[in-house]
């Protein structure tokens, strides 16, 4: 055996001792292991298989697999912001790549809507979308997930209410005061549109775990628990400002772009009131408040 081979097995053979194992029985079993391939590995079959259309119309498939590209790209940056919000020790350089890398897949994102706003007849979207009412983009729970890990929750609440609640207020209140429930929520009486109800259903539970979670590890309270000369590291802050930039503006106005294009004056399949639900310019949602000079703030989302 060479060298390399003699310390290969030994550090097999630590790894598998340090768990409490025997490495023979690892070894021996790599004999009789199948080749790994690229079928097995990546299940593209299970993956193309989850396009199921409710209608004959074809460009309903443009539409799904849009979306769950879409979702795919959620998964990917919630991967690198749970590495922030639970890693023991940060460093500029390292929070630093992976908000460039969560902003490539914003960026991905925000360029990729020409696929949905090009690639579909306005004629056969205006047909099989009504068979998606009251299913709604919104119902993403992947892009809450992302608000929750991004930044503290005052950040969003209602612009409305942002004066009554603090980080002593219960979950649950800040909760019904999120500013996505203006897209069904009337805050008068307390009524919610199937919308909302249908959503919470389903997440609201999970949603106040995270909620509690996310409070100490979002990015926003990590960034300002670092030494004041990292928080200072100019590249640092470009790459919160882009990624604050790309989530909170241009990401949504490439959507709000893309809606106005099939919807004109017509309510989203949810039934809210998209407009003034998604603008940035109404809301203003930024995750990183104190890296914006208060003229930037004032004109958030304006003149997009």
């Amino acid at each position: 055996m060479t060298p390399n081979q003699i310390d290969l097995f030994q550090r097999i053979e630590e790894k598998y001792i340090g768990i409490d194992q025997n490495p023979e029985t690892h070894l021996e079993g790599l004999v009789w292991a199948n080749p790994i391939t690229y079928w097995d590995y990546i299940l593209p079959d299970a993956l193309l298989s989850l396009q199921v259309q409710r209608t004959t119309l074809p460009d309903e498939m443009v539409f799904i697999m849009y979306h769950q590209i879409n979702e795919l790209l959620f998964k990917m940056i919630l991967w690198e912001i749970d590495q922030v919000g639970t890693s023991d020790q940060i460093e500029a350089a390292f929070f630093t790549e992976k908000l460039r890398r969560i902003s490539r897949y914003f960026d991905m994102l925000s360029t990729s809507f020409d696929i949905m706003g090009d690639g579909m007849e306005l004629e056969q979207y205006l047909k099989f979308r009504n068979t998606l009412t009251p299913a709604s983009g919104f119902q993403s729970a992947q892009y809450r997930l992302i608000e929750f890990a991004s930044t503290e929750l005052i950040n969003l609440i209602d612009f409305r209410f942002r004066a009554t609640i603090d980080r002593n207020t219960p979950y649950e209140h800040a909760y019904e005061h999120l500013y996505w429930q203006a897209a069904g929520k009337d805050h008068a009486t307390g009524k919610k549109n199937t919308l909302i109800r249908l959503f919470e259903k389903r997440y609201k539970e999970m949603f106040l775990k995270k909620m509690e979670s996310y409070n100490i590890t979002n990015l926003w309270t990590r960034f300002k628990q670092l030494p004041i000369e990292v928080q200072q590291n100019q590249e640092l802050v470009n790459a919160m400002r882009h990624y604050d930039y790309t989530v909170n503006v241009s990401w949504v106005m490439a959507h709000y772009h893309a809606a106005a294009k099939y919807l004109g004056e017509a309510e989203a399949t949810g039934g809210s009131d998209w407009r003034k639900y998604m603008h940035p310019k109404y809301q203003r949602r930024i995750f990183f408040p104190d890296l914006w000079t208060q003229e930037e703030i004032n004109q958030w989302g304006e003149n997009i």
